[in-house]
């Protein structure tokens, strides 16, 4: 068996990243589902580890033992952007929008959970097919898989992993069409108010565009993210010391969002968030690389069935919730529909996949600036915060 040590396994995983970039410029596929670099390149890798394992030479071992760090790299940046005052400059759309996506992902991990005990898995298994991957992405899911593994649920990072990228596939197929039904059922199109609001927005766009990024600011940047990481590791311990099981990350998580609160109503304690972004993109694709490279496809083999009935009824269940809760509950007009698309997007996807559903739209249908402004915050700021706190119950409740 060949084996990689840490630093020559995040070497790979760092090539894999310009490979899937490389790829994803060629192939429309991959562009038009929005399927992120180190995915494509990951898992080209785990595939070719599925021949090795197949033809009987032994799969490749790797050492990601630095895959913890830059996941919570990456969600300690998240944290960063969870800031009180955002929420409620968004008002009620922001709010409400929450709470919609609070409630799907109690729905998904219940039907996740549920499906799985009658198929015969583990119940946590169920979760890994539920709101970890589809609210959650490739990044939640290489972060509660492994957490999970070490509690007794074999395969849960592969299944979790595999459900992610079929859910940034679906999320991408149903978002339009779902919204599309509501938009011609309800004869709805954009306003002049809409138009006006896509125009102030595109001015303040260009504004910010001038705001160029300095070397003082991603060393503060860095910093910032590296004490809330540390300090988090005591939150951490704090939990589990009462019994708590959940991911590392959380405590960092929220040392990041108290630190950005502070800084939001105390000017001495800058937080940079532009940089704050860029170096948290930079762990997330650092992680995924190491998290997809090292996925064992040969462990889905003999669960596919119980997996494939889970998924149809997830995106069953959430063409029916966008069209009748999401809908209704976000006005019935043309930014609810435009936000139906969306949430279909990140909520079986990504935020990438939700923009990309809303733009597809507003290209057909005219602008949706109250839709654009809500679906960025709750989908990349606030609803990995619910995610993270409703999986946690449904973990310390049937582990």
């Amino acid at each position: 068996m060949f084996a990689l040590n840490s630093y020559q396994t995040l070497a790979v995983g760092i090539l894999l990243y310009y490979l899937g970039k490389f790829l994803k410029q060629k192939i429309k596929f991959l562009q038009t589902y929005c399927i992120p670099n180190p995915v494509i390149g990951g898992v080209l890798f785990a595939l070719i580890n599925l021949a090795l394992f197949e033809a009987g030479t032994g799969a490749i071992k790797l050492d990601t033992v630095q895959q913890s760090f830059f996941m919570n790299m990456f969600f300690t940046s998240v944290g960063f952007s969870a800031s009180y005052a955002l929420l409620k400059k968004g008002g009620r759309d922001v709010l409400i929008l929450t709470i919609i996506c609070a409630v799907l992902i109690t729905f998904q991990d219940i039907i996740g959970v549920s499906l799985a005990k009658a198929t015969g898995l583990h119940p946590l298994l169920g979760l890994c097919a539920g709101s970890i991957p589809l609210v959650g992405g490739h990044g939640t899911s290489g972060a509660f898989g492994p957490m999970l593994e070490g509690i007794g649920v074999d395969r849960a990072t592969t299944v979790a992993i595999a459900m992610a990228t079929f859910g940034l596939i679906s999320g991408s197929l149903m978002g339009g069409p779902v919204a599309h039904r509501l938009l011609e059922k309800f004869h709805l199109h954009s306003t002049k108010e809409d138009q006006e609001g896509a125009n102030e927005k595109a001015q303040s766009m260009e504004e910010n565009a001038t705001l160029a990024m300095t070397p003082e600011n991603f060393m503060l940047a860095t910093g910032e993210i590296l004490v809330a990481m540390g300090i988090g590791t005591i939150v951490s311990k704090f939990f589990t010391s009462v019994g708590l099981t959940f991911p590392g990350y959380i405590g960092s998580m929220i040392v990041a969002a108290i630190i950005r609160n502070i800084s939001d109503n105390c000017k001495g304690l800058p937080v940079p968030m532009q940089e704050i972004g860029t170096v948290g993109d930079v762990g997330l694709n650092i992680f995924l690389s190491l998290a997809m490279m090292s996925l064992r496809i040969w462990e889905l083999f003999d669960i596919a069935g119980p997996l494939a009935i889970i998924a149809a009824v997830q995106v069953v269940f959430m063409a029916l919730y966008t069209t009748f809760v999401v809908f209704n509950a976000m006005g019935k007009d043309y930014d609810a529909a435009v936000e139906v698309s969306a949430v279909c997007g990140f909520g079986m996807g990504a935020t990438p996949n939700a923009m990309a559903n809303m733009s597809a739209i507003t290209a057909n249908y005219g602008p949706a600036p109250r839709a654009f402004f809500a679906v960025p915050l709750v989908g990349a700021m606030f609803v990995d915060f619910c995610n993270s706190g409703i999986l946690m119950v449904f973990i310390n409740m049937f582990k």
